[in-house]
């Protein structure tokens, strides 16, 4: 399988403006001009986000049932189950998950999806 690299070229002047004015690296700089990430309060908003920056996790379809599943389950000390893709956000999200349930002091088990390679875990 041939793989073709694709990169962008960039405002190079607006790149460096960036790079000093937000005391950031050229290549974040670089990643933020190619995003479209130029006015001053996108950055802001980019490089240093707030609860408030955040999308609303309830406009996913069938959150408030999913939400509502896990307290019933803490509730009634039930063990929960969490399953996740193997890749940066599913590991991410077992792992966050899986902290406060521990907090929480619920017991339970994770899982990955079947592309995980054995003895391969997050502890």
């Amino acid at each position: 399988m041939n793989k073709k690299w694709e990169y962008y070229s960039s405002d190079e002047k607006l790149v460096e403006e960036i790079e000093k004015k937000f005391h950031i690296s050229k290549l974040l700089a670089t990643i933020l001009v190619n995003r479209g990430i130029v006015e001053e309060d996108r950055i802001r908003k980019f490089l240093e986000p707030t609860r408030e920056d955040f999308h609303n996790p309830f406009l996913m379809p069938d959150m408030e049932i999913a939400v509502n599943r896990v307290i019933k389950a803490m509730e009634d000390k039930e063990k929960i189950m969490i399953y996740g893709d193997y890749d940066v956000d599913g590991i991410t999200s077992i792992s966050v998950l899986q902290k406060f349930l521990r907090r929480k002091r619920i017991g339970g088990r994770k899982s990955y999806s079947k592309s995980i390679r054995r003895g391969v875990w997050v502890k």
